[in-house]
């Protein structure tokens, strides 16, 4: 009869030899609120689902008797090709494209989406991403077309997408901050305190654009000018803590 031999771990207890400073964690971590931050900022619960305001159409083509059409998501930066007929990863169907071919800026997509609900996305060029330090979206096409022109604050469908001079107004007041730019919360040709000029003054060039870009951004969403001028000390004070 063959010899069976068992192997047999040893087994360690506690107190023998092994200090409780020393011995492996059983149990993980605690779970604190510091493991759903990110989740905090990124939850899928809160993401907009008003694809037809984030989304733009900026192109389409007719490959024989498809229809492609190409999307921007505002929000993400994140491109989209749809094919008519086809569903997308994202569950969404090109429905048709209406407007006059020959002259993009009429076209009109129309995208059903989760299946049943159809929306509408328009036209709109790309915005295309400024350089420096704010990197900050500047729409080539605004309103009725014109720089800086539009019927609504900013004329665009995304308060974040800056105008040129917009953008202009609040890179230039980065080193002449007495004068103020349209966004403050200060009247127009308003002197600014001392005591904000002061507290800007301590702040970087990068720090003060990024500043001011935001503050065009609350403009752009309706906010007015108290509440403005509240939050652009509330972000002074803000920065100059984080220097």
């Amino acid at each position: 009869m063959p010899l069976q031999v068992h192997a047999q771990s040893p087994t360690v207890k506690a107190g023998a030899g092994v200090s409780a400073e020393n011995r492996p964690a059983v149990f993980p971590a605690p779970i604190t609120t510091d493991s759903f931050a990110e989740l905090k900022e990124n939850s899928p619960f809160i993401r907009t689902l008003n694809i037809n305001k984030s989304l733009i159409l900026t192109g389409m083509a007719r490959i024989e008797e498809n229809t492609v059409a190409t999307m921007l998501d505002l929000e993400t930066r994140r491109s989209y090709t749809l094919f008519q007929g086809e569903v997308s990863e994202e569950g969404w169907q090109l429905v048709e494209i209406n407007g006059d071919p020959s002259d993009v800026e009429t076209l009109t997509a129309k995208v059903k989406v989760d299946g049943t609900e159809v929306v509408s996305i328009r036209y709109e060029k790309a915005p295309i991403m400024k350089g420096g330090t704010s990197g900050v979206m500047v729409s080539t096409r605004i309103g009725d077309g014109t720089p800086g022109g539009g019927k609504n604050p900013h004329g665009g469908p995304d308060p974040r997408v800056l105008t040129p001079d917009q953008l202009k107004d609040a890179r230039n007041a980065v080193r002449n901050i007495k004068a103020g730019f349209g966004a403050d919360g200060y009247a127009d040709n308003a002197t600014i305190p001392p005591a904000v000029v002061a507290k800007a003054s301590k702040l970087s060039l990068q720090q003060r654009e990024k500043i001011n870009v935001k503050m065009y951004e609350y403009r752009n969403k309706g906010l007015g000018m108290p509440e403005r001028q509240k939050i652009y000390n509330g972000l002074l004070d803000k920065e100059l803590k984080n220097r």
